[in-house]
C-alpha cells in the first residue's frame, strides 16, 4: 500500500498541477509602488496571466567580479508556458558549441553551408539571399534568429546541431526539465526526430566536411501533462473545444532560459558544466548580435521602420517610445506565441554605470481560445512588461552600489547601416 501511494503522489506530480509558487517579498511591495492599472491587474492576479518573474540584482567587488542575487515573483517550473522563440538561445550556443567541437579549421560559424532533404518534411537550402555571399552560414543563421527572431533561421540550426544532441547536451548542462522537440514548421513527431544532411563548402564551392542525415533515437519523458486553454482551433480550422495538449512540444522553462541568457554574459560565474564550449570570439558575436538593433545591421538589410530598436526588447518596448534610453543596451531573447510574451534581458546601462537581469513570461488570452490569433499582447502583455521594465530600470538607478561597474566587456562597436540599393528585408516568419 505505501508504494501504491508513493507511486500515485509521484505520477500527480508530474501533472500540470501547481507547486508552491515562489515569492519574494520585496518584489511583492516594489510592484506595489506602480498604479499602472495594466500592470496593478496582472500583478494582482498572477495565476490568471500564468505569470512569472525573475529579477537578479549585480552587484561588482572592488575587482569587479560579480555576484548575484536573484528574485522571484511567482516563479514554479511546473506551470507550463509555451517558450516560442526563446529557444533558439540555446540552438544559437549549441550550433556554436558544436561547430568548436568539430575541430575543424576550416569550418567555423562564418563558413558557408547547405541543407539538403532525405526525409518527409525536410527542405533544401542552398543559398541565402541576405547573406554577404549569397549562402547560409551558422553566423548568419545566428544573426537573424536574435535581430528579428527568424523561424527559419532556428530551423536550420536545429538540423545542424540534431534533436538528439540538442537535448543530451541541455540534460549534460543540469537543465534537466527543458526539451526541445520541434521545428517550426508542420512536421510530425517522427520527421521532427530526423534531420537534414549539411555540408560546409570552401570558397571554390567544394566540401569541406559533409554531415549526414541523422536520427533520434532517444525517448522523451512526456509523464508531465501541460493543457492549456479552454479550446483550440486546430489545423483543418475546426473548433475544438478542448486544451491544447504541449506535453510534447518545446519546454523551456524560466528559471532555464535566465541561466543559460546568464552563462553567456557571465560564463565565469556558472560551474564549468553549465557552460557552453564557445570561444571568446564566439562571446564577442553573440554579444554584438543579442544587443544590436535591426535598423544597425547591413546583413540582413532590415526594415528599421519596421523591426524598430526595441522591436525585440520587451521591457523597453513601448507603443510611443521605439527607442531605449541613452546609454542603455538589452542583451536578450524574446518569444511569442499561442498568447505567451517571455523575455530574459542582461540590461547594460553604459551612462548610468547599472546592470542587472530581468526574466518574465505572462499568458493574454482572455477568451481561452488558442490559434484564434485572438491574444491581448498589444493591450496588455506588451504594456506590462514595459511596466515591468520601467519599475525594475527605475529601482535600479536609485539602488546603492559600493562599487560601480565596469561594463567594458560589454561595449561593442555596433554597425553602420551602408546606403545602398538593396530591397529592405520585411515579413519575417517569427
Amino acid at each position: 500500500m505505501r508504494k501504491i501511494l508513493l507511486f500515485l503522489l509521484t505520477v500527480s506530480g508530474l501533472s500540470e498541477t501547481k507547486a508552491q509558487a515562489q515569492t519574494d517579498a520585496f518584489l511583492s511591495q516594489l510592484f506595489a509602488q506602480n498604479t499602472h492599472p495594466i500592470f496593478q491587474e496582472v500583478v494582482q492576479h498572477p495565476q490568471t496571466y500564468r505569470l512569472q518573474i525573475i529579477y537578479t540584482q549585480i552587484d561588482r567587488d572592488k575587482n569587479n567580479v560579480p555576484s548575484f542575487k536573484n528574485y522571484y515573483f511567482n516563479v514554479d517550473s511546473t506551470l507550463y508556458f509555451n517558450p516560442a522563440s526563446t529557444v533558439k538561445l540555446p540552438l544559437a550556443l549549441l550550433s556554436l558549441e558544436k561547430l568548436n567541437q568539430l575541430r575543424l579549421p576550416q569550418v567555423n560559424k562564418f563558413t558557408s553551408m547547405q541543407f539538403d532533404s532525405a526525409y518527409s518534411g525536410q527542405t533544401k537550402l542552398w543559398k541565402d539571399a541576405t547573406s554577404p555571399n549569397g549562402l547560409p552560414s551558422i553566423a548568419h543563421f545566428i544573426k537573424k534568429a536574435l535581430l528579428v527572431s527568424d523561424n527559419d533561421a532556428y530551423n536550420r540550426m536545429y538540423e545542424f546541431v540534431g534533436q538528439q544532441t540538442i537535448n543530451r547536451a541541455l540534460r549534460a548542462k543540469g537543465y534537466l526539465d527543458t526539451r526541445i522537440t520541434h521545428r517550426f514548421v508542420r512536421m510530425t513527431p517522427d520527421e521532427n526526430r530526423h534531420t537534414n544532411p549539411v555540408r560546409f563548402l570552401r570558397g571554390d564551392s567544394s566540401v569541406i566536411y559533409a554531415q549526414p542525415a541523422a536520427y533520434n533515437t532517444d525517448a522523451f519523458d512526456f509523464r508531465r501533462i501541460a493543457k492549456v486553454g479552454q479550446g483550440h482551433w486546430d489545423a483543418k480550422d475546426s473548433l475544438i473545444h478542448a486544451p491544447i495538449d504541449f506535453t510534447t512540444r518545446n519546454k523551456l522553462p524560466l528559471e532555464a532560459f535566465q541561466q543559460i541568457l546568464k552563462s553567456v554574459m557571465f560564463p565565469e560565474a556558472m560551474k564549468a558544466k553549465q557552460r557552453f564550449d564557445l570561444t571568446e570570439d564566439d562571446y564577442l558575436f553573440l554579444y554584438q548580435y543579442l544587443s544590436q538593433f535591426p535598423g544597425e545591421t547591413n546583413y540582413p538589410k532590415y526594415d528599421g521602420e519596421e523591426y524598430y530598436d526595441s522591436y525585440v526588447k520587451f521591457f523597453f518596448r513601448d507603443s510611443l517610445q521605439r527607442q531605449l534610453p541613452e546609454g542603455v543596451r538589452v542583451f536578450n531573447k524574446v518569444g511569442w506565441s499561442y498568447g505567451f510574451l517571455t523575455d530574459a534581458s542582461y540590461v547594460a546601462d553604459f551612462k548610468n554605470k547599472i546592470e542587472y537581469m530581468l526574466a518574465a513570461t505572462i499568458y493574454v488570452n482572455s477568451d481561452g481560445i488558442l490559434n484564434d490569433n485572438k491574444y491581448e499582447y498589444q493591450t496588455v502583455g506588451h504594456p506590462f512588461l514595459y511596466q515591468l521594465g520601467k519599475v525594475i530600470y527605475e529601482h535600479e538607478l536609485k539602488r546603492t552600489r559600493r562599487f560601480k561597474p565596469d561594463l567594458s566587456r560589454f561595449q561593442i562597436s555596433y554597425e553602420k547601416r551602408v546606403s545602398d540599393d538593396r530591397p529592405l528585408v520585411k515579413d519575417i516568419d517569427n
